[in-house]
């Protein structure tokens, strides 16, 4: 049997590690191939609704044309709205114009096991002619963490994930909050047992997972690592908890709210460090914020509003930020405080920031992009942080106004590029349309009340 290591590194990976890395992974994987252990390759794509898209691959021909000449995938994976409809908008006609082919390149850096004879692998897209797709959210994610690395930055990033686990129809699996719980969490042992194996069998890295504050709801938290690995192992581990939970009748969801109140996040914990591996984040107090990362900081903070679109992509998002009492509405940091829009947490060497703007709903690279890109910013124009506690001010509340902020914001435009705050813009008005053209339960309860 050929061993393939796949196991992905703690901690901060410059994109050259990542390379090297991939490098060594092709040999071991064409060995294994040649020896009949690996049959089939998954190729996945990250799409604009935090989901993959994904076509399969005998072993063989992934090995002998598809890792070096790239494979085709339809186009339209960037112009689809969750449903898999074409979004009519002119940001994403290039996408629709005859349902042509993206060329995807596998990055065997994150190559994964799904199985005994099938591994899963992410991959990059380009056009036909080689130019990227800076819309997609990897490349969006990629060109950032290459613009860090030319300012002698390398960040490392952890992602935490809620998941609630509820019936069908979304009927909470535990009538209470799991906070911290133990024994509550007893009415979903046999479904946590299955995902704590497929979670193990994926090799990933997990640091810790516990019972979260309401019905039904679990989080996951990675180890921290490279930028891209954070995101691509977030959204492994959504991957395969969704197909456990189905495997039990039950249903995995990533809303940002599944109800008034009801809170889900993607928090994500971001440090910064030099290309050798030394934290750049701490200061001359082992709490206390270095001059650099305090710039980055305030790039975050003064970008916020305007990227909420990022943060907050949904009709649902809305239901998060307007009623979960843990989400942040208001702009501000403080020190190891769950309320602030952004925790610094940790110290000494671990001292990093926790940004708590994203749902569970929002696409993690565009996420992780847009606050690197807004820390970069701040790092470059040598921004000074506000002071602890101080409210600077407020993300959008409504997805009117989200629209309304980033369709207009030059800032938004000088940090992540025209062609991916369009696309986005899109996207954003594609789901107001669709929610103002749908009847649900609420529209019939709030009618009977006027009979």
């Amino acid at each position: 049997m050929v061993s393939i290591d796949h196991i992905r590194p703690v901690g901060p990976r410059t994109l050259a590690a990542r390379a090297q890395a991939a490098s060594a992974l092709s040999g071991a994987l064409r060995g294994a191939v040649a020896a009949g252990s690996v049959r089939r390759v998954v190729c996945l794509v990250p799409d604009p609704h935090a989901r993959f898209a994904a076509v399969e691959l005998s072993a063989e021909y992934f090995v002998d044309t598809a890792l070096t000449s790239g494979y085709g995938m339809c186009a339209y994976v960037f112009g689809w709205n969750p449903a898999r409809q074409a979004v009519n908008a002119s940001a994403v006609d290039q996408f629709l114009g005859g349902y042509g082919d993206l060329r995807i390149r596998p990055d065997l850096a994150t190559l994964t096991p799904d199985g005994p004879d099938t591994w899963l692998v992410v991959c990059d897209v380009e056009w036909p002619d080689g130019r990227s797709v800076p819309e997609a959210p990897r490349t969006t994610l990629r060109e950032q963490v290459v613009m860090a690395e030319k300012l002698g930055l390398v960040p490392s990033v952890g992602i935490e994930h809620e998941v609630t686990f509820t019936s069908p129809d979304g009927v909470p699996l535990t009538s209470g909050g799991l906070d911290y719980a133990v024994g509550g969490l007893s009415p979903m042992s046999g479904l946590l047992g299955d995902v704590r194996t497929a979670l193990d069998g994926l090799k990933l890295g997990v640091e810790s997972a516990r019972g979260e504050c309401h019905p039904g709801q679990f989080e996951i938290v990675q180890r921290h690592r490279d930028a891209l690995a954070a995101c691509d192992d977030a959204m492994l581990h959504q991957l395969v908890i969704r197909r456990v939970a189905a495997e039990h009748g039950v249903r995995a969801g990533y809303l940002a709210a599944e109800s008034s109140g009801a809170g889900g996040s993607c928090h994500v914990h971001l440090s910064l460090s030099d290309p050798s591996g030394v934290s750049l984040v701490a200061g001359a107090r082992p709490e206390q914020m270095s001059t650099l990362f305090g710039h980055f900081l305030a790039g975050v903070l003064r970008a916020a509003p305007d990227l909420t679109a990022f943060w907050a992509p949904t009709w649902n998002s809305y239901v998060r930020l307007r009623t979960s009492p843990f989400s942040p509405r208001s702009l501000r940091w403080g020190s190891d405080d769950r309320t602030a829009a952004v925790r610094l947490a940790g110290r000494g060497p671990s001292l990093r920031m926790e940004a708590r703007f994203a749902g569970a709903d929002a696409q993690v690279h565009t996420v992780v992009a847009a606050l690197i890109a807004a820390g970069l910013s701040g790092v470059e124009e040598r921004l000074d942080p506000p002071a602890e506690n101080k409210l600077v001010g407020d993300l959008a509340r409504t997805p009117w106004e989200a629209l309304q902020r980033l369709s207009g914001s030059k800032l938004a435009v000088a940090l992540l590029g025209q062609a991916v705050v369009d696309h986005r813009v899109a996207m954003m008005a594609e789901e107001l349309d669709a929610g103002l053209e749908a009847t649900n339960s609420w529209h019939r309860e709030r009618g009977d009340l006027r009979a």
